[in-house]
């Protein structure tokens, strides 16, 4: 499928307006940048619809149009970890209420649990909520405050933990709402971003960053450039 790589136009800049991401990474952390639509923090990365590049306040991003962009990419970042952090910076602009836009998801035999981790919104009047959700073998949990509404058109850094006992989920730091789950590591497997990965719940908005941590952090030790 050939690409449009249509022109750009700078997003409203919220929160970000003079921010900018951290130079470095900790030793043990997958950042994935997309400032692309090829090769995603180096894997294999395959193009679906007509995602454009477009300007961030941190560089350029990737921006979905809700109907059929996506991208998958040929590995499941958090494969093999017992705790973790997995952060991303993003940008929802509207449109139908259920978007599942960053799915993590372990290759399974057929009938197996559906092993995954996933950020999704929900997009309501006056703005969007958060729904983090993870599922496994023995465990099943989303974690979504509707009371909790953050506005759209404006970056966002999301991130979602579990540190051995608790599941938690934040947005530009501030606690959303956590649980107590039996996580168990998940296995190897792939990726979407921009809709789940089986086509459906598209997302419209833009995502610049995600970064996946092999250990439960702290807020004031998350990678979020809205600081």
């Amino acid at each position: 499928m050939t690409l449009n790589r249509r022109a750009v136009l700078a997003a409203p800049l919220g929160l970000a307006a003079c921010a900018s991401l951290p130079a470095a990474a900790p030793a043990d952390q997958t950042v994935w940048t997309f400032d692309r639509l090829s090769a995603i923090g180096g894997e294999v990365t395959h193009v679906e619809g007509a995602p454009q590049i477009v300007a961030s306040p941190f560089g350029p991003a990737v921006r979905f149009d809700g109907v059929d962009d996506a991208l998958f990419i040929d590995r499941h970042p958090l494969a093999g970890a017992a705790t973790f952090t997995f952060e991303a910076v993003f940008r929802p602009d509207g449109g139908p209420f259920e978007q599942r836009w960053f799915h993590l998801q372990s290759d399974e035999a057929p009938g197996g649990p559906g092993t995954r981790i996933m950020f999704e919104i929900r997009v309501v009047e006056g703005g969007w909520y958060l729904d983090a959700f993870t599922k496994g073998e023995g465990y099943n949990k989303p974690l979504i405050d509707e009371t909790k509404l953050h506005p759209l058109g404006q970056w966002a850094h999301v991130a979602q933990t579990f540190d051995g006992t608790t599941y938690r989920s934040f947005v530009n730091g501030v606690l959303q709402t956590g649980a107590e789950i039996a996580f168990k590591p998940q296995g190897p497997g792939r990726s979407s971003v921009g809709t789940r990965i089986n086509r459906v719940n598209y997302f419209n908005g833009a995502v610049r960053e995600a970064r996946f941590t092999p250990r439960a952090l702290t807020p004031d030790q998350f990678t979020s450039p809205l600081r």
